[in-house]
């Protein structure tokens, strides 16, 4: 499994596809879902996590039961059959816009987390990382933004700053990416790391 992080407008959108494409040109079969998503309950929660307010160990909670259920029905039968899984955001997410973001305590999250994953975490996880106004600047950009594209820039620097944090923590499942650079530079770096084993 592998899993996208970043910040809001550090380009995960744009490769996503890409990975799956690279994944299956080498004759994997490779499925790409999201995070809040991923299944009907999943989907509906999503659109309540996004545009509800709420408090945040109620998002977290909320968070990890859509996970679960992702994982139950769709991410764990899949790996299990060989498939490779790309995931857009997953348990990062949580601890880094909860966590660092809304300050829902760390040793919290990771108490939900044990109890709902049971210790399963994604093989592998790239964080796209541009600075915070790069990513607010990217996200102005034509289109209706939903509760934490709206947060303020210093929340978007304490998720950032969780994110590598978590990378410099996890060295051997995490890669971060420089997503300020030029998309073809980005995937060449994308796929040497995924041909290493």
């Amino acid at each position: 499994m592998i899993s996208v992080e970043g910040i809001d407008g550090a380009g995960k959108s744009t490769h996503l596809p890409w990975i799956k494409e690279l994944i299956e040109r080498t004759g994997r079969y490779a499925w790409s879902t999201r995070e809040p998503g991923g299944t009907p309950l999943g989907e509906r929660l999503r659109e309540m996590l996004l545009h509800e307010s709420m408090t945040p160990l109620t998002e977290t909670l909320l968070m990890f039961a859509a996970r679960r259920e992702h994982c139950q029905r769709e991410i764990w039968p899949r790996l299990e059959s060989g498939t490779w899984v790309v995931c857009d955001r997953f348990t990062d997410a949580t601890y880094a816009y909860q966590g660092g973001g809304h300050g829902v305590d760390a040793n919290r999250i990771a108490e939900i987390e044990r109890a709902t994953l049971e210790g399963f975490r994604p093989d592998r996880t790239f964080i796209f990382d541009v600075p915070a106004n790069v990513g607010r600047e990217r996200l102005a950009k034509g289109r209706s933004l939903d509760k934490f594209e709206r947060e303020e820039l210093a929340f978007f620097e304490r998720v950032r700053a969780t994110y590598l944090a978590r990378a410099a923590a996890d060295p051997q499942r995490c890669h971060v990416v420089d997503g300020t650079r030029p998309i073809a530079v980005v995937r060449s770096d994308l796929e040497a790391l995924l041909r290493t084993p």
